[in-house]
């Protein structure tokens, strides 16, 4: 056996991650469980504090898992970079945002290979898992690593691995879902299926680092544009008085050739609304136009204002105006049931909302308060999900389905209901409840 298989295979290689949120803490902890010493880097003192107490501020991952890894004694957090020469194998977890003008900000992954080529040390191995363009891993990580002197794969091992978490899924889990491996050689390419193996049920090994970048950039196009397809034909089949809804059921009858998609208020979460501009960008570099891409983007970026109006028609009909009107948007979770924010067309419609003179609350049992991003500062405060306080405004946009707001109860006073989830419209039998509107 080779010593890194010997570390593997005793558990005494220290595994690294850097990054301690939606995507590093479930993988940091899955290789807790499995046995490894781990540390947790995170740059964010609040979120270091709360893991050395044993509290998680992601709820579906529970405060008893690493409270666990906690009491195990193989697993600490800390913001000391200086502790990434201890660790055998650095998974690197930071954000890849869009700029402005929808260009890759890979600023997070180039100073966090910086962070990591001044405490490089040989026999070391490095797995890129933030989501990035095809070539971001032999372009721009390893020259990083290399300008140290030391060299890839003689003296440390570099590969990528795409981050495959879907926050709230009880059906499959960081350890479940298969494992896609590539380095920037073989020797980087069997060194890190080797360490995840130990730790995931199942890895898949492709030829490069490259082809592991594309394949998570086609995973979340393929939904960015399925979504955008259905959304598209939402916006048509409404003006011809056909219920989007029924037709999607009906078409996932067929057992073959088919796969539902449902149309939305928007995309959400930090995946499917930045990672297909990652390729559209990489592809102009080369001198081609990725305009399924660019199509879909467009399209899905219009629906939070399509929201919008479908408020200000159905306060039309029923002579109200939408400017001094009380709205009610349900949910800032970009999808129903977990505690993520991230990208959220919540957001957007509560501030377009506002923009046209509209009276607007929120309500989110996982949001108390409004948590400030990159792209808004809302000052806000959920108000009380009971139907009460529904029935006290003029409309109700169901922005997310949580299973809170499922209750019919909820809407025994309510008069409007703008449903873009069709979560609540199924709740009541023809001419019973309020009026429910799909959007």
């Amino acid at each position: 056996m080779t010593t890194w298989d010997e570390r593997i295979a005793t558990r005494s290689a220290v595994v690294g991650v850097i990054g301690q949120g939606y995507v590093g803490l479930p993988l940091a902890l899955v290789f807790q469980e499995a046995g490894f010493t781990v540390i947790g880097f995170d740059r964010d003192p609040a979120k270091v504090e709360a893991l050395g107490r044993g509290e998680c501020y992601i709820r579906h991952i529970g405060a008893e898992r690493v409270a666990a890894a906690v009491a195990s004694g193989r697993y600490t957090a800390t913001t000391d970079h200086d502790r990434l020469a201890a660790c055998d194998a650095i998974l690197i977890c930071v954000p890849t945002p869009l700029g402005r003008h929808r260009e890759p900000d890979n600023s997070y992954i180039h100073e966090t290979a910086r962070q990591i080529a001044g405490r490089l040390r040989p026999g070391q191995l490095v797995v890129l898992e933030s989501t990035t363009y095809p070539g971001t891993t032999d372009e721009e990580v390893r020259p990083i690593l290399e300008a140290t002197g030391l060299r890839c794969p003689t003296d440390f091992l570099l590969a990528f691995s795409p981050e495959r978490e879907d926050p709230g899924r009880t059906d499959h889990t960081t350890r479940s879902i298969p494992k896609v491996v590539g380095g920037v050689d073989e020797p980087s390419t069997d060194a890190a299926a080797a360490l995840y193996g130990a730790a995931l049920d199942r890895v898949v090994r492709v030829a490069n680092a490259r082809v592991a970048e594309s394949t998570k950039l086609l995973e979340n196009i393929f939904r960015s544009v399925n979504i955008a397809l259905v959304n598209e034909l939402k916006v048509i089949l409404d003006r011809m008085g056909i219920d989007v809804w029924e037709v999607i059921r009906a078409a996932s009858t067929k057992p073959f050739g088919f796969m539902p998609f449902y149309p939305g208020p928007g995309l959400g979460g930090h995946c499917i609304p930045l990672d297909p501009f990652y390729l559209a960008w990489k592809a102009a570099e080369h001198g081609d136009w990725a305009r399924f891409i660019e199509l879909a983007g467009e399209i899905n970026a219009r629906m939070p204002e399509r929201v919008v109006d479908r408020v200000a028609l159905a306060l039309n009909d029923e002579q109200r105006s939408l400017r001094g009107a009380r709205v009610l948007v349900l949910g800032l979770a970009y999808k129903a049931n977990i505690d993520d924010d991230r990208e959220s067309p919540s957001y957007e419609i509560l501030e377009l909302l506002a923009e046209r003179g509209a009276n607007v609350q929120y309500c989110d049992p996982h949001f108390p308060v409004a948590r400030s991003g990159r792209h808004h500062q809302l000052e806000m405060r959920s108000v009380p999900c009971d139907a009460a306080t529904f029935a006290s405004f003029d409309a109700i946009v169901v922005s997310t389905a949580h299973d809170v707001f499922k209750d019919p109860a909820l809407y025994r006073g309510a008069r409007l209901v703008v449903d873009t989830r069709n979560a609540v419209a199924p709740l009541f039998a023809p001419g019973e409840g309020p009026r429910v509107v799909k959007a």
